[in-house]
C-alpha cells in the first residue's frame, strides 16, 4: 500500500461506504431533500456536524446548476490555499484543480497586501477566474480580492466562499453576496463566523457530485 492509495478523499471500501450512507441518512433526517440547494445544505451539515448550519447557507443566481455545468465543461477549480485544494476530490470530473496561493509574491511585497489577496489578483490578471469554479475556503482577503475582480468584470462560473474567523470573515462573505447580487454572479456563501477550507472543499465536491448525477441523467440542469 502506497501513500497514493490514500491521496483521494471519499469512501471506497464497503465499510466506509456504509458509514458514509448512514451518516447522510441521518443528515437527511434534519435537512430537506427536495432541491439542489438542499444538497448543498446537507453537505454543509455533514461537513460541520451541525444541523443548524443548514440555516446559515446563502445562494445567489442558481449557483448549484451553474457550478455543476462548469464541472461538466471541465472548467478549472481554483482554491485560495493548499488545504482547500487538498480537499477537492479527484473522482467524478476532469477539471484542472489549482490553488491561488504562491502567485503574486511581487505584488504582495510591493503593496503589503496579504499573500492570498495578491495571489487572487495575479491569477485574475492571467484570466484564470473567468468561467472557473472559485473556492475561497479560508482567507477573507482572498474573498475580498475576488469580489473586487468581479466588480471589475471577471465572471467566475460560481464562487464558493466560506472564509472562517472573527476578523473580516463575515464581512468578506457579505461582500461576495453584494457583488453576486449586483453583477449576477452565482455564489454560495454562509453567514456567521464559522466556515473554513474543509467546508469550502466539501461544497465544491457536492457540485462535482451534482454534475456526475446530471451526467447519468439523474439530475436535470
Amino acid at each position: 500500500m502506497t501513500d497514493d492509495d490514500y491521496a483521494d478523499l471519499g469512501a471506497t471500501t464497503q465499510d466506509a461506504m456504509d458509514i458514509a450512507e448512514t451518516s447522510m441518512d441521518i443528515v437527511r433526517s434534519f435537512v430537506p431533500d427536495e432541491t439542489l440547494e438542499d444538497r448543498i445544505r446537507q453537505k454543509a451539515v455533514h461537513a460541520t456536524g451541525s444541523p443548524d448550519f443548514q440555516h446559515l447557507m446563502r445562494f445567489h443566481n442558481d449557483p448549484v446548476r451553474a457550478g455543476a455545468r462548469a464541472v461538466l465543461d471541465e472548467q478549472p477549480i481554483v482554491t485560495d490555499i493548499t488545504m482547500a485544494k487538498a480537499g477537492i476530490t479527484s473522482r467524478g470530473h476532469d477539471c484542472p484543480v489549482r490553488k491561488a496561493i504562491g502567485n503574486g509574491a511581487e505584488l504582495a511585497a510591493e503593496t503589503g497586501m496579504t499573500r492570498t489577496a495578491s495571489s487572487v489578483l495575479e491569477l485574475d490578471r492571467e484570466g484564470v477566474y473567468d468561467g472557473a469554479i472559485a473556492v475561497v475556503g479560508n482567507a477573507p482577503t482572498g474573498a475580498m480580492a475576488l469580489s473586487d475582480c468581479i466588480e471589475d468584470g471577471t465572471r467566475p462560473a460560481v464562487v464558493v466562499a466560506t472564509p472562517v474567523g472573527f476578523v473580516k470573515a463575515a464581512d468578506s462573505r457579505k461582500r461576495v453576496r453584494e457583488v453576486a447580487e449586483e453583477y449576477g454572479a452565482p455564489a454560495i456563501t454562509n453567514v456567521g463566523t464559522r466556515g473554513g477550507s474543509g467546508l469550502g472543499a466539501a461544497l465544491a465536491n457536492e457540485l462535482i457530485h451534482v454534475a456526475s448525477d446530471a451526467r447519468e441523467g439523474d439530475v436535470e440542469l
